[in-house]
């Protein structure tokens, strides 16, 4: 039988809002309401579990992450509802071992959902989070098909209807036009953030999954541009750099975590998503080895709001990250593998992954962004006269999420700002 490659690649966008033109209208036009006021008791909690499972998969990616030695003193940034995102509609046509490693890897419990309960609870974020009104937030997949390729169609009916799937048939042959289709999809999904995805394309490719997430957001309370200063950020005890440090006294949610050691920051944007901004007082290396879902959900229950003087750098970096080795390492090694890997109910073809690649930009500024840095710290709580400050002005970890359900859209961390 013959053997294709299938490439997967996971790519997202983040930007901040402020100078840029507006968007257009981003909503999704697949015909369906997205809008389900009556959804059944079970229909939610599987939801709940999915949600739980995305933010346990997401910590878990970024442990791995961290831990790789190329990326060693490096920032980080990835969007892990985007990489659950691809990988559970790619885990649609996944069969025996191979669906049974996609599914425990990101953390489905098999016992307590099956392969339709997972895709109806991403049809449900996925409108949900295309249909938002104060934010510019969408997201979605997309398959560029091999046009000699015939995929089954019932595998194409499942990703069209329930994670939104754009289809195109492509002559993949034809290198450079597929690359140029490709690319302009993606260019046009990311406003123009992720110009350059695809560089070439493999002669055995039959299939291209993308998986995408954009997020533009205003802050709730914005910085005064006024306030902005030349500042240093403290890389390592042997490295500074400048930054241009956003200012601000107000009103903000903290908390601080006395068994990490750790501060914590509470931006809001205006819709339902907010920025956490963590910073241990020690480094970030103790944080990494502990960090889960425990930490992000202990965060936000006890945040209280306190007058507090905040300093962010303001900053863009753009990433990209091959995740082969990272997925195989949490236990989905069988999808690569040319011998083993069954996604049979795709197509009788024997297709195996031969790549996941994430790109991601990230731009922060006075009136916005779609991911924060945070460093440096100093609280005082010793008066109430004083003011407690939050100086981000060495190496911190960044989330932005959803206040609905709780999923991370995106994690990272700013080792520094100016790279």
């Amino acid at each position: 039988m013959i053997r294709a490659a299938l490439s997967i690649w996971i790519l997202f966008a983040v930007v901040c809002l402020g100078r840029g033109h507006h968007l257009g209208d981003q909503s999704h036009e697949d015909g369906h309401d997205h809008h389900h006021h009556n959804e059944s008791d079970h229909s939610t909690s599987t939801l709940e579990l999915v949600s739980s499972a995305n933010t346990d998969f997401a910590m878990r990616l970024y442990k791995k992450l961290a831990a790789q030695k190329d990326l060693q003193g490096k920032n980080i940034f990835f969007s892990p509802i985007s990489v659950t995102l691809a990988l559970a509609a790619l885990s649609v046509g996944a069969r025996g071992d191979t669906h049974q490693q996609i599914f425990t890897g990101l953390g489905f419990n098999s016992s307590l959902l099956t392969q339709v309960d997972v895709d109806k609870a991403f049809q449900t974020l996925l409108t949900g989070f295309n249909g938002t009104s104060q934010e510019d937030l969408r997201a979605g997949t997309a398959l560029f098909v091999e046009e000699t390729f015939r995929p089954r169609a019932k595998y194409m009916e499942v990703v069209k209807q329930e994670y939104l799937a754009d289809v195109f048939t492509v002559d993949l042959s034809n290198t450079a036009e597929s690359v140029s289709t490709i690319n302009k999809y993606v260019a046009e999904k990311t406003n123009g953030k992720i110009e350059k995805l695809v560089e070439d394309l493999d002669p055995a490719t039959l299939m291209y999954l993308v998986s995408y997430m954009y997020f533009k957001g205003t802050w709730e309370l914005p910085f005064d541009p006024m306030d902005t200063k030349e500042d240093v950020f403290n890389v390592d005890e042997q490295t500074q750099v400048p930054v241009q440090m956003m200012n601000m006294e107000e009103s903000v949610n903290t908390y601080y975590d006395k068994e990490s050691s750790t501060s914590v920051l509470q931006l809001q944007y205006n819709g339902s998503s907010s920025m956490l901004l963590v910073l241990p007082d020690k480094g970030l290396a103790e944080l990494e080895e502990v960090i889960g879902q425990k930490h992000v959900n202990k965060w936000l229950k006890w945040m209280r709001q306190k007058q507090t003087n905040i300093s962010i750098p303001k900053f863009s970096i753009k990433m990209s990250h091959s995740l082969n080795n990272v997925l195989s390492e949490m236990g989905m090694q069988e999808m690569f593998s040319g011998i083993s890997a069954n996604l049979s109910g795709i197509s009788d073809f024997r297709l195996e992954v031969s790549k996941v690649v994430h790109q991601a930009t990230l731009d922060v500024d006075e009136a916005g962004a779609s991911a924060a840095a945070a460093t440096g710290i100093e609280l005082n709580y010793r008066s109430v006269h004083k003011i407690p400050v939050l100086k981000f002005n060495r190496p911190f970890i960044v989330l932005i999420t959803d206040s609905n359900n709780g999923n991370i859209f995106f994690m990272g961390k700013i080792v520094n700002p100016n790279i």
